[in-house]
């Protein structure tokens, strides 16, 4: 727990007995961190696990009204003023400035999603993919970089925490395929997510922000806390052949990312042993030192 919260829940003890005042005081010294993407799956495990954790006050952000409305009937209409809708894509920042100016630390869960278009392949007979809700370029690089710049116009030691993925040192890797158009002329358009993703970590970690990259493999909707958890990386993870890991397990990391000063400055990739493999992970200090001081290498691989 943070000790800034320990110490406003002592000075509670001395209070004359207002449970108002104590709530005050607590939500004065809390931690507040924007979480984007929390209607995602993943940025929903981030959000609520911050809600539901004393010393944090997170401010989730959604793209649209309907976003806003499905996560509030998950955890009730009274933290409707720390749900809010914004499009960290548009050219005007002013409200992003704004929900970032007075955070403590970014956590970022937004991603392009890529969806089948309903056309198929004539050459490989499977299914093409694009984006509707924005190309890569857009979401994983611009929609980035302007919360990475309303940080560093914030002139506060905000933690940015990026939520990426694997898959980064291999520019034919099948993912940068997906929403990718061949034109006329031969030249490409669209897709190269994990490019463009590379291209936000470069610019985060030469932004002189403190920060923490992390890559998990394929992401499960299964529960988290039940498995090994291991980290590498350039795509190299000792100890498992397995490339996936639950979206609850991404979420603690994070976290734990937000609260262990040693996770700052640093870039790694995150899979999980399967069920039953291995020891369940619970320490999150133990897990970092796993990797030995080592940090991605960006010089390998590509960014857009």
């Amino acid at each position: 727990m943070p000790k800034h919260y320990l110490i406003a829940g002592l000075l509670c003890l001395l209070l004359s007995g207002s449970s108002n005042r104590c709530y005050s005081l607590a939500m004065d010294n809390a931690r507040r961190v924007l979480v984007t993407g929390a209607g995602g799956q993943t940025g929903q495990h981030v959000f609520r696990k911050l809600l539901a954790r004393p010393g944090y006050l997170p401010i989730g952000t959604v793209r649209s009204e309907a976003s806003r409305k499905a996560l509030l009937e998950g955890i009730g209409d009274d933290k409707a003023e720390q749900v809010v809708i914004c499009d960290i894509t548009n050219e005007n920042t002013s409200t992003l400035d704004n929900l970032v100016k007075d955070c403590d630390a970014v956590m970022i869960c937004t991603s392009a999603k890529p969806a089948p278009t309903g056309e198929i392949n004539e050459e490989t007979k499977r299914p093409l993919f694009g984006f509707p809700n924005g190309q890569p370029e857009i979401v994983d690089w611009l929609g980035q970089k302007n919360l990475i710049d309303a940080a560093k116009k914030a002139n506060r030691d905000i933690h940015v925490v990026l939520c990426s993925s694997m898959g980064g040192t291999n520019p034919l890797n099948s993912l940068n395929s997906l929403g990718k158009v061949t034109n006329a002329d031969g030249t490409t358009t669209g897709g190269d997510i994990l490019k463009w993703k590379r291209k936000a970590e470069v610019y985060l970690m030469e932004s002189g922000l403190p920060y923490t990259i992390v890559h998990p493999g394929g992401l499960l909707n299964e529960p988290g806390n039940e498995r090994e958890l291991c980290l590498g990386v350039d795509d190299k993870i000792p100890g498992t052949t397995n490339n996936s890991v639950p979206r609850e397990d991404v979420a603690n990391v994070m976290i734990a990312a937000l609260e262990d000063d040693d996770y700052r400055g640093r870039s790694f990739d995150l899979v999980s042993k399967p069920v039953g493999e291995g020891v369940v992970t619970a320490d999150y200090g133990k897990l970092l030192a796993t990797l030995e001081g080592k940090n991605c290498d960006y010089s390998l691989g590509e960014t857009a």
